[in-house]
């Protein structure tokens, strides 16, 4: 099963707010399991895929800063 989450093209303003908005719930989902009484190595674990997201994140507002055209944006969610 696929489900089409985003497929357009987007003024770079608004794509950076689409994208940190989706980077934002998926930090805000690991934030929830930190808080909801992980052993040590499960926290580790998802404070590196927070620090990622973060990186991620920083790294789509420098592309997007360079960027003075519409973004085209596809993204999609393969269940198997």
């Amino acid at each position: 099963m696929t489900i089409q989450l985003i497929q357009g093209d987007f003024e770079h303003t608004e794509a950076l707010d689409l994208l940190t908005q989706m980077i934002q719930v998926k930090i805000k989902y690991h934030e929830t399991k930190i808080n909801g009484h992980l052993n040590e190595e499960d926290i580790k674990f998802r404070e590196g895929k927070i620090k990622k997201l973060q990186d991620e994140l920083m790294q789509v507002r420098q592309f997007l800063s360079h960027k003075d055209k519409q973004i085209h944006i596809e993204a999609k969610v393969n269940m198997a």
